[in-house]
């Protein structure tokens, strides 16, 4: 009988075909561009969506000098040691600047936000001042310019506003509109397919029959995908089946700028994406040292990319969180999308053996003492989809880390800092 040789398996914490988690995110960095579309969009439009052009302000903010407080605007030709005397000629609003002059010795009531009137430099808070018919007396200290907000102080004429590359905020919106931007030049929305593969799964609302389960993958894959303001494409489920499979790449490839696969990419008899991806395209990798989600095919067919996702619910969100969505952010033209990381002492034991990466689940919380700390959501199995839902970070754990005592310091990657 011949000599059984056992061939490297995911159970195993070492293998040296697995890249690491740096050389998969560098190669799959290596081979990305922005997609080359662009469209003209509203403001109302525009949220989270990236931008193509960056945007050069044409004026400026504040568009003239106004008051930051209200109280009375004066000439600091006019200020002496208080108490001293002010005539008041009239009022200045918001939206209802004063027409006059103000001549020496005189001052105008003025609303916050209201323009300064043109011979006036100074705004005294009223709370410092004793008015009594047309005269105002003076009650404090006053120095020149004092609760002025100068015209183009916050955005000067010319400034580039918000640089190409920028997903845009509710924040940058309301920044664009004070502009007086009504439109915006932005990447098209990425075009993602998606799809899971096996015969045990089921759609929602199907009969389970004996063997089979619901297929979760799909939903949440779209609904990280929905996150990103990305055009998608459920191809819903393909059986275990090389000509089917075949199909549904094909098709994806014209469809797409992305394709995304869940199940398939292992070492089973039935996984054949590998090589539908080897036979249509090209294999970038497919093993990286890392749990969960050591099977991660990674590859491109005709102008798509194209990442085969593990089978497993939980290793499906990890890849796609650590490799997949940075690299849609990127094709998508978003330049600063560098996840949060930071470290915080966790209350847990952590057992871990060296030799991979671990992406564990965690619950960032405060104690009583109000100190940020961090547990780990119990059983970290990659079936376990539930320790995905309790979850609020990953605990990130280096290759050569072989288990931590409670108490000690971690690295945490928060779920609000990934989307």
């Amino acid at each position: 009988m011949a000599e059984f040789t056992p061939q490297p398996s995911c159970a195993d914490d070492v293998d040296h075909n697995n890249l690491t988690v740096k050389q998969a995110s560098q190669r799959i960095h290596d081979l990305l561009s922005p997609i080359s579309s662009w469209q003209k969009v509203s403001l109302r439009q525009a949220l989270g969506q990236i931008l193509h052009q960056s945007v050069v302000s044409p004026r400026q903010v504040p568009p003239y000098n106004n008051s930051a407080m209200d109280g009375y605007a004066l000439r600091s030709a006019d200020i002496k040691n208080p108490p001293f005397p002010l005539t008041n000629i009239g009022v200045a609003f918001a939206g209802k600047p004063y027409q006059g002059r103000v001549e020496a010795g005189q001052c105008v009531r003025i609303m916050t936000g209201a323009k300064i009137p043109d011979d006036c430099d100074t705004v005294v808070m009223q709370e410092q001042v004793q008015p009594h018919e047309d005269m105002v007396t003076i009650h404090t200290d006053l120095k020149a310019g004092q609760n002025v907000r100068l015209a183009g102080e916050d955005i000067d004429s010319g400034d580039t506003v918000l640089p190409a590359g920028r997903r845009l905020t509710a924040a940058d919106l309301g920044l664009l509109a004070s502009l007086g931007i009504a439109e915006v030049v932005t990447y098209r929305p990425l075009r993602v397919a998606f799809f899971s593969t096996g015969d045990e799964l089921c759609g929602l609302g199907e009969h389970l029959a004996d063997g089979q389960i619901y297929d979760s993958n799909r939903y949440t894959l779209y609904g990280m995908l929905s996150q990103l303001n990305i055009d998608v494409i459920d191809m819903g489920v393909i059986p275990d089946n090389k000509a089917a499979l075949r199909i549904a790449l094909q098709q994806a490839a014209t469809d797409a700028d992305v394709i995304i696969s869940s199940g398939g990419v292992s070492v089973g008899d039935a996984d054949y994406v590998k090589d539908m991806l080897a036979e249509l395209g090209e294999v970038n990798f497919w093993k990286i040292a890392m749990r969960p989600g050591r099977p991660l095919a990674f590859g491109q067919i005709g102008e798509a990319m194209f990442f085969g996702l593990p089978g497993n619910p939980v290793s499906v969100m990890v890849t796609f969180y650590q490799f997949v969505q940075p690299a849609l952010k990127s094709l998508a033209g978003e330049t600063d999308s560098d996840p949060i990381i930071f470290k915080v002492p966790c209350d847990n034991v952590i057992k871990k053996r060296a030799g991979r990466f671990e992406f564990q689940r965690g619950i960032l919380f405060r104690n009583n003492e109000g100190q940020l700390r961090v547990s780990t959501t119990g059983a970290q199995g990659s079936g376990i989809l539930r320790s995905m839902s309790m979850a609020n970070c990953f605990i990130l754990l280096e290759e050569n880390c072989d288990g931590l005592s409670a108490g000690s310091l971690v690295n945490v990657q928060p779920f609000a800092g990934l989307v």
